[in-house]
């Protein structure tokens, strides 16, 4: 049966703890995309990593497989979500999903932000033979290091599709002023 994560990314230690926020799990448009998923009939869970500011491999790792990823399974990330589900596949070449969409996929292409979270692995160049397809949304406004990540990514992951978006920055709320998404839903079930 057809079900899908979705992968948030990794906030500041300030956001995360900020009372006016929701969680990650429950921010920007990832409530709106999982209910739309539902009602299509596709299991969807959105994990809440904890300390997910922290970046640590164990704990991001340890939240995500407590769900069924699966031949079925369409995984969506969100920056380090992105990135997290890379470096998943890469490293995991027994897997195979659905699809996976990486929406403004972060890898800190300068390892200014993460300790030995994306460090210790080769991006697998043939990842997409054991997908339906990877997609990546990135917007032309966003981070360098965002924009950087997503170079990477053309560079080492043969077959990827590619769309850009204009004025979208990295795909929160803040940036696209709105909490829908039916570019990525439309991507997700075409």
């Amino acid at each position: 049966m057809k079900n899908a994560i979705i992968l948030h990314g990794g906030p500041s230690k300030e956001e995360y703890y900020d009372s006016k926020m929701p969680s990650v799990s429950n921010a920007h448009w990832f409530p709106w995309l999982q209910g739309q998923l539902l009602k299509a009939d596709i299991p969807t869970a959105t994990p809440e990593v904890p300390y997910s500011f922290d970046r640590n491999w164990k704990v991001w790792n340890t939240e995500v497989e407590r769900f069924d990823i699966t031949p079925e399974t369409i995984l969506v990330g969100h920056s380090t979500g992105a990135g997290y589900f890379i470096k998943y596949l890469s490293i995991h070449p027994e897997v195979r999903v659905d699809k996976m969409v990486l929406v403004a996929p972060w890898l800190d292409p300068d390892r200014e932000h993460t300790k030995n979270f994306f460090d210790d692995f080769e991006i697998d160049s043939n990842l997409v033979s054991r997908t339906k397809g990877v997609i990546v949304l990135y917007s032309d406004d966003d981070q360098q290091s965002v924009l950087k990540t997503v170079n990477i990514i053309r560079e080492k992951i043969k077959g990827a599709i590619f769309k850009e978006f204009h004025n979208y920055g990295h795909f929160c709320i803040e940036d696209m002023k709105t909490t829908k998404f039916p570019e990525l839903l439309r991507i997700i079930l075409e």
